[in-house]
């Protein structure tokens, strides 16, 4: 039985993905070839890896097993790689980071600018999830370091607290809510929304609608929260976003800054790792530089 270690990161992502199409994705692979491979690995073995079903891909007992050891391999394998790499100059390491929309775009690119800038040798592997998610993964090994919202379950993951990212309101100064100072999710119901063209901050936003029983009127979807700022200041709409993108934008653009005066829209952001002592070299020295950033 011989399994190379594509093999095993395609395993491992679509036993965490719960679909072969997504777990393919996650490690570049194409759908058919994702899928011969699997196929292949069932053969060689000569026993059954996956349950496929309508609701998806469950791994059998043995697929299990399979996923134990890889996570233990794989890991070993960036564990070498950071131990060589102190010594070895021109050898490079990786480090797999999962973090929500928020804490991609207003927090993270300033707080590696410097590290990533004193470890040139060190690639960051950077994977944008919600926060049950990201802490899925993280407790079954398939990223290093989370960066997620502690209103999740953590109870078996090494917390240190990273950042408050709080959720607002925006809107052109022409607009009806403009001179509001707070305004509960519930009461913009009736209004057009500026979304995101899709990521975790999103999905969280239409999920709390969703549970709510009432929909987003998306009138339009862009890419970027000042994009989402820029609309809103012309008029075509609300949008949610994050504080600081709203404060940021505010010096460019024409906005009103209306607090959401909901529960889940101040949101503690945290650091996660499943144990400090299975951090590669390359990732505790990175889980503590942002630890210390963030205090």
């Amino acid at each position: 039985m011989r399994f190379d270690l594509t093999d095993l990161r395609l395993f491992l992502a679509v036993v965490d993905a719960g679909t072969i199409t997504h777990g393919a994705a996650e490690v570049g692979l194409s759908l058919p070839a994702a899928s011969e491979r699997l196929r292949e690995m069932e053969a060689a073995g000569e026993v059954t890896l996956l349950d496929r079903g309508r609701r998806g891909i469950v791994p059998t007992e043995a697929g299990e097993m399979l996923a134990h050891h890889a996570r233990k391999i794989l890991h070993q394998m960036a564990q070498m790689r950071g131990d060589i790499g102190q010594y070895a100059k021109g050898l490079r390491a990786s480090v797999r980071v999962f973090a929500n929309t928020a804490a991609i775009t207003e927090f993270l690119p300033k707080r590696l600018e410097s590290w990533m800038a004193a470890n040139p040798q060190v690639d960051i592997d950077m994977r944008e999830r919600q926060s049950a998610e990201i802490a899925k993964s993280i407790s079954a090994g398939f990223a290093e370091i989370g960066v997620l919202s502690s209103a999740v379950e953590t109870a078996d993951l090494t917390l240190r607290p990273f950042a408050v990212d709080r959720l607002v309101v925006v809107a052109s100064k022409e607009h009806s809510l403009s001179e509001c100072a707070r305004v509960r999710f519930g009461d913009l119901a009736g209004h057009h929304f500026i979304g995101l063209t899709g990521g975790a901050l999103q999905d969280h936003i239409e999920g709390h609608a969703s549970r709510a029983g009432a929909g987003l009127k998306m009138r339009v979807r862009l890419r970027s929260f000042d994009g989402i700022c820029q609309m809103a200041g012309a008029g075509v709409g609300i949008g949610i976003v994050p504080e600081t993108a709203a404060r940021r934008c505010r010096r460019s653009t024409k906005i009103a800054i209306i607090r959401l005066h909901d529960d889940w829209a101040t949101r503690h952001l945290s650091l996660c790792v499943r144990a400090e002592s299975e951090l590669t070299p390359p990732a505790k020295a990175l889980f503590d530089h942002l630890s210390r950033v963030s205090e």
